[in-house]
């Protein structure tokens, strides 16, 4: 029977102290992974078809990065007042 178990990067990358959400870091560490630029500058993901870098997905990657780490979370819980659309427009 074929090995199904399929390796990620993430699985080698110690997680920061402060992730609050080890499975929403670690999925966008391995999207940030297979979307570094090249040399030229564009994105080396046959996703992005050749577009400069940043691309999409790479800006979300941090960007999911960043959510699942404790402080930005914090941040999010010390304005009650805010709506949700206003949380996701600061995000």
């Amino acid at each position: 029977m074929p090995e199904t178990t399929r390796f990620r990067s993430s699985q080698d990358v110690v997680l920061p102290d402060d992730v609050t959400d080890p499975l929403l870091w670690r999925a966008a560490y391995d999207v940030a992974a297979a979307h570094q630029p090249d040399a030229a500058g564009h994105c080396t993901s046959l996703l992005c078809a050749g577009r400069s870098a940043p691309c999409e997905p790479m800006d979300n990657a941090r960007r999911a990065m960043r959510l699942a780490r404790g402080a930005r979370r914090a941040e999010f819980r010390e304005t009650r007042d805010r709506t949700a659309r206003d949380r996701r427009r600061a995000a």
